[in-house]
């Protein structure tokens, strides 16, 4: 299989899985115990902290470990809520991922305040618009780099239209792409992913700035800073550290190489496929990412399209949610002004640093003849 779905979920390297295996093997302990064996996970598992603290831009005090992006933003938003009572209203961007989208939404049905924040037709947050909307206690939340179309989202200008507002960021996507400094871009909340940059799923990162009022949501033992309560995973710990630092390296190499696959990927589409809509902007998008449309998609289905490429041997995606076994149009689509028909037909194709020429060259190819057939 020519595999191009990488913003869903990446292969593990074999480096970070030869990093976990002790630690599934003879190093099972618990990093809570006081005997050697915990006290030996436990330095595994603060050194995974250092190493992410050091990439962010972070203190290690700042990094706690959860089980993922999804875990991550509902922590920041609930407890922010909830537990901790330091926000009165929700400011989302209209394209976040259903991860933050939907804690939201449930915030707002418990008698929060939740108020989208407009995009341009690139997907852009309208940073004008904030002016407009009451940031009284309150915690905007924008992602970094959208998962559908990679555009890069100004943090560190929505920053100075914020000054007194909470602010976090899911990184999910950008983080080991394009550099991801906490102080810089002005946060105060940010979440990651070790999945999406070829470690192992079942681990996720929160940065929360030192001298928040942060209580958990989730209550047990007193693990991660009475932050995050439940026994720390080490290996998957260790394999995230090891993933991070190797994709943090190597981001200026594995950039240019899926940019350059991205590059080939748009040529070939605009000589082989008519009336295409790009909906990743050139500029200020991720390397990773092209998500395209099709302007007579009344006669096009996308799943149809997608079930096409996977009989092919391409794995593609839309991006879009699935309920109720139907595929829905892609609310980020919508929100750039895209009709119904173009959003539900909508193919993201995501490279990694594994993927090559001649695969992404195939796989275009594939994508012409499937559209050609579904046009009649």
């Amino acid at each position: 299989m020519i595999y191009l779905d990488n913003s869903s979920t990446t292969p593990i390297d074999e480096t970070v899985l030869d990093a976990m295996l002790p630690w599934l093997r003879s190093g099972f302990g618990n990093a809570s115990s006081i005997y050697k064996l915990g006290r030996e996970a436990r330095v595994a598992v603060e050194d995974a902290r250092m190493e992410f603290a050091s990439l962010l831009n972070a203190h290690p005090a700042e990094i706690i470990f959860t089980s993922g992006g999804t875990e991550s933003n509902n922590t920041i938003l609930k407890s922010c809520a909830d537990e901790s009572g330091l926000i009165e209203s929700i400011l989302t961007g209209s394209t976040e991922h259903h991860a933050v989208l939907l804690p939201a939404q449930a915030m707002q049905a418990r008698g929060l305040h939740h108020e989208c924040i407009p995009v341009d037709a690139n997907g852009r947050v309208v940073i004008e618009s904030l002016a407009a909307l009451n940031i009284s206690r309150t915690l905007v939340s924008v992602m970094h780099a959208n998962n559908e179309t990679g555009v890069i989202q100004p943090l560190a200008a929505i920053r100075q239209n914020i000054p007194n507002a909470l602010f976090h960021s899911d990184a999910v996507q950008s983080f080991g792409k394009i550099p991801v400094d906490v102080a810089a871009l002005g946060v105060d909340f940010l979440t990651l992913s070790a999945h999406k940059i070829h470690g192992p799923k079942g681990i996720g990162v929160m940065f929360i700035r030192k001298g928040i009022d942060f209580k958990s949501h989730q209550q047990g033992g007193g693990q991660e800073r009475n932050r995050r309560a439940g026994t720390e995973p080490v290996a998957l710990i260790v394999g995230a550290a090891v993933a991070a630092r190797r994709a943090c390296n190597d981001m200026a190499e594995r950039s240019q190489h899926m940019a350059n696959l991205i590059s080939l990927a748009r040529e070939q589409i605009a000589r082989t496929i008519p009336n295409v809509r790009y909906n990743t902007p050139l500029e200020e998008s991720l390397p990773n990412i092209l998500n395209v449309s099709f302007l007579d998609a009344d006669e096009l289905d996308g799943e149809a399209i997608l079930q096409s490429m996977d009989m092919k041997g391409v794995a593609v995606s839309n991006g879009s949610a699935c309920v109720s076994g139907s595929v829905q149009p892609s609310h980020v689509l919508l929100a750039m002004g895209l009709p119904p028909s173009e959003a539900k037909a909508a193919v993201r194709i995501s490279v990694s640093k594994d993927n090559t020429l001649t695969e992404v060259q195939e796989a275009i190819t594939i994508l012409a003849d499937v559209v050609r057939v579904l046009r009649g």
